[in-house]
């Protein structure tokens, strides 16, 4: 299955998005399947309430160290080896979690398992670039989403579900098992797509220098930034949506999973409007749009934010909390992620054909950094009011439209 490239701009497979967007679920799937068995997890393994947490840190940290080590690798030995390395020792690593017997062992095997598996988000999107440009990648990338968004839906009610009659190991030996029949795809499906003559030397000084004239481009680098700080504001509502929910407003987990679903197919749907745009308009003006339409939900969830939280009774209670217009507004703001995302990547690589390893996993890297740094902030602010959540959000979304203006 090696053999010649896909051709650029020609007519893809219609099982290549399908595939690409089986891979880049590993992650999510690694991601959130497990979380309902955190507290059994503690208890099983001896550890204080609240440590497996460091088990998502861990992971966190790995898949964003993992990027910046595979980009380089896919750009020098193609995207096939190294996403068949990366996802056999994917296997190996979840099947260790498996077995782990004490926390340290299952942190550092949720490390590796990261490190390898970061594969799985660097090279799709890579192979994306090789064998489209411009506005086809745009909508190849709306449709990897299509199936990476259904996933993160899925995965922590599958996992609640599936605790009711197995252990959280059976969990970890399900995802071994995932990057088994990933391998398996990879193996007998996947065409290698990167041609050998746009392949790059792996010494140390190259690899620099690479990753120096990817960051000197100015079209990657605000486009990068743009797919970074939307990462940013996923993982502030992420963060601050559980809380606000369930704290505030005193939902039940079940009924936060209802919201989070409508939120997530949301975005889903703007993806895949944003693929059938692309048929008439540009992908840089799409993305444009987006983020206007992501401004005004923000703006109007702060809004509606602080008017709640100065409507208070004379012992200092809210009101009116406004959780139908607050939720609106948010739909308002996230919703057209599906279409940020896909546009502001393409544009990212547009320039970066030859770089597109490492192109992928600079932009992936800092995605997570972002990330982490948007959960950081809202843990030192004020909580009990929407207040926090949209104000980062706008600043975000502020700051994204600036980026977007600056791209040539």
């Amino acid at each position: 299955m090696i053999g010649k490239p896909l051709i650029k701009g020609g007519k893809m497979p219609f099982w290549l998005p399908l595939l690409l967007g089986t891979l880049t679920a590993v992650g999510p799937v690694s991601t959130d399947i497990y979380l309902p068995a955190l507290p059994e997890m503690e208890h099983q393994l001896g550890s204080a309430p609240g440590t497996g947490s460091l088990t998502m840190a861990a992971w966190v940290a790995g898949l964003a160290i993992g990027q910046i080590m595979v980009g380089p690798l896919t750009d020098r030995f193609g995207r096939r080896r190294p996403l068949l390395v990366g996802t056999l020792f994917y296997a190996l690593a979840a099947a260790g979690c498996a077995l782990s017997t004490s926390m340290p062992m299952l942190c550092f095997f949720r490390a590796f398992a990261a490190l390898m598996g970061a594969a799985s988000l660097v090279v799709p999107n890579a192979c994306v670039r090789d064998v489209t440009v411009g506005d086809a990648t745009a909508k190849m990338m709306s449709r990897l989403i299509l199936i990476q968004g259904v996933v993160p839906i899925l995965a922590p009610a599958l996992g609640g579900f599936a605790l009711q009659f197995i252990t959280w190991r059976d969990i970890f030996w399900a995802t071994s098992l995932y990057g088994v029949v990933g391998l398996l795809l990879v193996f007998l499906f996947l065409p290698e797509t990167l041609d050998e003559g746009d392949r790059h030397p792996m010494r140390l000084w190259a690899i620099m220098t690479r990753y120096g004239q990817t960051l000197q481009d100015r079209n990657y680098r605000f486009n990068a930034l743009i797919w970074m700080v939307q990462g940013f504001a996923v993982f502030t509502y992420l963060t601050a949506a559980p809380f606000l929910f369930e704290s505030v407003y005193a939902f039940t987990p079940f009924q936060y999973g209802v919201l989070f679903g409508v939120m997530a197919v949301c975005m889903i749907g703007s993806s895949q409007i944003n693929a059938w745009l692309l048929n008439y308009y540009h992908s840089r003006t799409l993305l444009r749009a987006g983020l206007a339409i992501s401004c005004l939900g923000a703006t109007i969830l702060l809004g509606l934010a602080v008017w709640s939280a100065l409507d208070v009774d004379a012992a200092g209670h809210l009101k009116h909390l406004y959780l139908w217009p607050l939720f609106g507004a948010m739909l308002c703001a996230l919703g057209p992620g599906g279409c940020i995302g896909p546009n502001a990547m393409a544009g990212a690589l547009l320039t970066q054909g030859r770089n597109a390893g490492v192109a992928t996993a600079l932009a992936g890297t800092g995605q997570y950094v972002f990330g982490i740094l948007a959960s950081v902030m809202f843990s030192w602010l004020p909580v009990g009011t929407a207040i926090p959540m949209g104000g980062m959000l706008l600043v975000a979304f502020l700051v994204m439209a600036i980026f977007a203006r600056m791209a040539p």
